[in-house]
C-alpha cells in the first residue's frame, strides 16, 4: 500500500548581508541541504527557504563606510551569497531577503496582533549614546575595561578575559567604537514584547517539539532563570522596518529575522512560476491549525531566539509554531576557530576557487550528528578521507567494472535475473552480495532521518567495503585471463549494480556525482524506491570517464594561502574589521604609563578559570605576578623564558586567585588570535619601553 508523501517545510538561518558566506556558513547549508535532498529522494513533498538577513545597525555602517545605500549593499550582497550557494548545490527552492514587502507585512501584522493582545509594553531606559555619531549604541558597538578584572578593550556585553556578563552602563571608561569618543548615558522609549507570558505555553511546547535533549536542558535552565521582557525596538537611525505608529522607532533585526521564513515562503507561493496554479498556499503551512512539518536548522549560538522568542511569537500572533529547532555545533578548523591571519578563515568562494564543492560535501556528511558538539575540517583528514573513501572505495568500483565491460562486452549489462527474489524483484543466486546492500539501505534511510549523517556515511562506507571484498575475492583479472567470460561479465554486472545502490545512498550528498553516475549507468533519475528495480540484462552504458578524482594536497594549500591574501588584498575588509584608534592624548598622560621589559620565568595554568594564565616576571631585580587572559592563545610551556612588555605602575587588583601586580601587553582581536609583545634580542629584563 502506497504511503502519501509527507509536506515539509524546511529552513536554514538567513546569514547576514554585510559579509560573504564562509564554510562556517555551509557547515548549516550543507547539513540542511543534505536532509531535504534526502526527504525528495524518498518521495516527500519538501521545501527549502531561505534569505539573507538584511538589517541592522552593522549593515548600516557597513554601507555607509563603502559610500553606498544599505540597499545597494543589501543587493550586492544577496547576489555573491546566491552564487556561492549555487556553486555548492545547495537547493533552495526559493531565497528571498528580509528587507522585502513579505517581511514588512508580516512584521507589521505579527507586531499589531501581539500588540492587541496585550504582549507588548512600553516603557523609558537609559543607554549610551554617540553624540558624534548620533546615535544610541548597541552593546557590541561599546568598549570599555571590565567592571570585574579591569582588562581594557572588552564589549559592552561580556569580558573574554574573566568571562563576566554586565551591562554597558557598568563598563569603566566606556568608548564608542564607531566614533572613539565617550559616549553619555540618555533616555529613551523603547517597546517590549512580554514573553514571560509565554513560560507556560513553551515549557508545553518543548516537551512536544522535536528538540536535541542538550537544547531541553538548557532551556530548563533558562526557566529556572526566568523570562524578561525582550526589547524590540531600536531608535533611529537604523536600517530596517518602522514600528507601525512609532516615528523614529525601528524593529529589532531578530524580530524581523525569524518573519523572514515566512516571508521567503509568502514570496515562493506568490509567484506564479515557481508555484504554478497556486498550488502552495501560505495559510497551509504557516496557519494556526496547520498539519504540515516545519524545522528550523540553526547554529546553537541562536537557540534563545529560536526556541523561546520565535514561538512565543507566533503562537501570540495566532501562527503555527514549528515541528521542531535542530541546532548544530561550530565549525573549527585544524582543532582552532577560524582564523583570518593562520589562512583557515575561509570563505565559500574561495574554496570553490580551488576544490570540489562535493569534497566539503562528502567530508560535513562524514562529521555531523545529530546533536550540537562541534566538528572539525581537519585539512590532512580531509585529503586522507576523500581519497581513500569516495575515490579508493566508491568510484573506484563504476571504474573498474566498465572498463571489462567495454572491453569485454560491447559495453552491456550480464545476466541480472533468474534465481530467487528479493522485494519481489528477480535476482541472479550469485548476487547475494547486492541482497545484502538491500538489507543494510534500512540502516542508511534511518540515518539520514534522525540526521545521524556520519552513522549513515560510516554504514555506506562499510557496504562499499563489502563491494571491494567481492571484486577481490571474484579476482575479474584472472577471469579475464583464463576466459571465464561468463562468470567475468556476471561479476562486473553485479558489482555495477552495487555502485547504483551505493550511488542512491550517496545522492542526498553527492548530487553531482550521483547525477552524472546516472548519465554514465545510461538510467533515469535514480529515487529511494529505485533500489527495488536493477539493471537489465543487455542494458548498455556509456563509456566511464572520471566522476571525481582525488584531492590534491597542493590545491588544499593553494587555497590556506589565498584565505590570507585576500586579508591582505581587500582594504575595505581591513578597515571595517580595524577598531576605532581611542580619542587624543597628551605627551604627559603617555608618560605616566611604566611600561618594562619582563622575562617570563613560570607560566602556568591557574584551576578554575579556562581564560587565565599566572606569569612570574622579572623585571631584572625584582619579581611580579600577574594574571593574564592568553590560556586560548599560549600552553605555559611556550613561554616561559620569553621576553615581553609590561605595564609595570598599574595599580594592583586582588583576584579569586590572587593578587595580579601589573598587566603584560599583547594585540589581537582575542581568543586564539592573540599575540604577546616580543622585543628584539638585546632588551633586558627592567629597560624602560620608551
Amino acid at each position: 500500500m502506497s504511503t502519501k508523501p509527507r509536506q515539509i517545510l524546511v529552513t536554514s538561518a538567513l546569514p547576514y548581508a554585510n559579509g560573504p558566506i564562509h564554510l562556517g556558513h555551509m557547515l548549516e547549508y550543507i547539513q540542511t541541504d543534505i536532509w531535504v535532498r534526502f526527504q525528495r529522494l524518498r518521495g516527500n513533498d519538501c521545501i527549502f527557504v531561505c534569505a539573507d538577513d538584511a538589517h541592522g545597525t552593522p549593515i548600516m555602517l557597513k554601507a555607509r563606510e563603502l559610500g553606498i545605500t544599505p540597499e545597494e549593499l543589501v543587493a550586492r550582497t544577496g547576489e555573491e551569497h546566491r552564487h556561492d550557494f549555487d556553486d555548492f548545490h545547495i537547493g533552495v527552492d526559493n531565497y528571498h531577503t528580509t528587507h522585502s514587502p513579505e517581511n514588512r507585512e508580516l512584521a507589521t501584522l505579527i507586531y499589531k496582533r501581539l500588540k492587541a493582545a496585550g504582549y507588548i509594553a512600553v516603557r523609558s531606559i537609559r543607554q549610551f549614546y554617540d553624540e558624534q555619531a548620533k546615535m544610541f549604541l548597541p552593546d557590541r558597538f561599546i568598549k570599555g575595561s571590565c567592571p570585574r578584572c579591569g582588562t581594557p578593550d572588552q564589549y559592552g556585553d561580556a569580558c573574554e578575559n574573566c568571562g563576566s556578563t554586565y551591562s554597558p552602563a557598568d563598563l569603566k571608561n566606556p568608548v564608542s567604537v564607531i566614533s572613539g569618543t565617550r559616549p553619555v548615558e540618555k533616555e529613551s522609549e523603547h517597546y517590549f514584547f512580554k514573553l514571560g507570558d509565554f513560560t507556560d505555553f513553551l515549557k508545553g511546547w518543548i516537551t512536544t517539539s522535536k528538540l536535541h535533549p542538550a537544547v531541553h536542558a538548557k532551556l530548563e535552565e533558562w526557566f529556572k532563570v526566568g523570562l524578561q521582557d525582550w526589547d524590540i525596538s531600536r531608535d533611529a537611525p537604523y536600517f530596517g522596518f518602522e514600528i507601525p505608529d512609532a516615528p523614529g522607532k525601528y524593529f529589532y533585526v531578530w524580530l524581523d529575522a525569524p518573519i523572514g521564513y515566512m516571508a521567503s515562503f509568502k514570496n515562493l507561493c506568490d509567484d506564479p512560476k515557481k508555484n504554478p496554479g497556486g498550488k502552495l498556499r501560505f495559510e497551509d503551512y504557516w496557519g494556526k491549525d496547520s498539519q504540515k512539518e516545519l524545522y528550523h536548522f540553526i547554529g546553537k549560538d541562536i537557540t534563545y531566539f529560536h526556541t523561546l522568542f520565535w514561538p512565543a511569537m507566533l503562537s501570540g500572533a495566532g501562527f503555527r509554531t514549528p515541528t521542531a529547532v535542530y541546532a548544530h555545533g561550530f565549525l573549527t578548523v585544524n582543532g582552532q576557530k577560524m582564523s583570518k591571519s593562520r589562512g583557515t578563515f575561509i570563505k565559500a568562494r574561495t574554496y570553490l576557487d580551488h576544490l570540489n564543492p562535493e569534497y566539503l560535501r562528502y567530508y560535513f556528511a562524514a562529521k555531523l550528528g545529530a546533536g550540537v558538539e562541534d566538528i572539525d575540517l581537519n585539512m590532512d583528514d580531509f585529503i586522507q578521507r576523500v581519497n581513500s573513501d569516495l575515490v579508493g572505495k566508491y568510484i573506484n568500483i563504476a571504474s573498474r567494472s566498465a572498463g571489462f565491460i567495454h572491453k569485454y562486452f560491447g559495453g552491456k549489462i550480464g545476466k541480472t535475473d533468474g534465481g530467487w527474489t528479493h522485494g519481489g524483484i528477480v535476482k541472479v543466486p550469485a548476487d547475494s552480495l547486492n541482497m545484502s546492500l538491500l538489507d543494510d539501505m534500512a540502516s542508511v534511510e534511518a540515518f539520514y532521518e534522525q540526521r545521524h549523517f556520519s552513522l549513515a556515511i560510516s554504514k555506506i562506507m562499510k557496504m562499499a567495503d563489502a563491494v571491494n571484498a567481492y571484486w577481490d575475492e571474484q579476482k575479474p583479472w584472472e577471469k579475464a585471463k583464463d576466459n571465464q567470460l561468463g562468470i567475468l561479465h556476471d561479476v562486473c554486472s553485479i558489482t555495477l549494480e552495487a555502485f547504483r545502490l551505493l550511488t542512491i545512498c550517496l545522492k542526498p550528498v553527492l548530487p553531482k556525482v550521483a547525477q552524472e553516475a546516472e548519465a554514465f549507468l545510461n538510467i533515469g533519475e535514480l529515487t529511494w524506491s529505485s533500489k527495488d528495480d536493477h539493471l537489465q540484462s543487455g542494458h548498455s552504458i556509456n563509456a566511464y570517464t572520471h566522476l571525481i578524482v582525488r584531492v590534491d594536497s597542493k590545491d588544499v594549500e593553494a587555497m590556506s594561502n589565498a584565505s590570507k591574501e585576500n586579508l591582505l588584498k581587500s582594504p575595505t575588509q581591513a578597515i571595517a574589521n580595524m577598531e576605532p584608534i581611542f580619542p587624543e592624548i597628551s605627551y604627559d598622560d603617555f608618560a605616566k604609563l611604566d611600561l618594562r621589559i619582563a622575562r617570563i620565568v613560570k607560566a602556568e595554568h591557574i584551576e578554575g578559570t579556562d581564560k587565565l594564565l599566572r606569569l612570574t616576571l622579572d623585571l631584572g631585580g625584582e619579581t611580579r605576578n600577574v594574571f593574564a587572559g592568553i590560556k586560548s592563545a599560549y600552553a605555559p610551556e611556550q613561554l616561559e623564558g620569553k621576553l615581553t612588555v609590561m605595564v609595570a605602575n598599574l595599580a594592583p587588583r586582588k583576584m579569586k586567585f590572587g593578587v595580579s601586580e601589573g598587566m603584560v601587553l599583547a594585540a589581537g582581536p582575542g581568543g586564539k588570535d592573540l599575540w604577546l609583545l616580543e622585543p628584539h634580542q638585546g632588551a633586558q629584563p627592567g629597560m624602560r619601553v620608551k
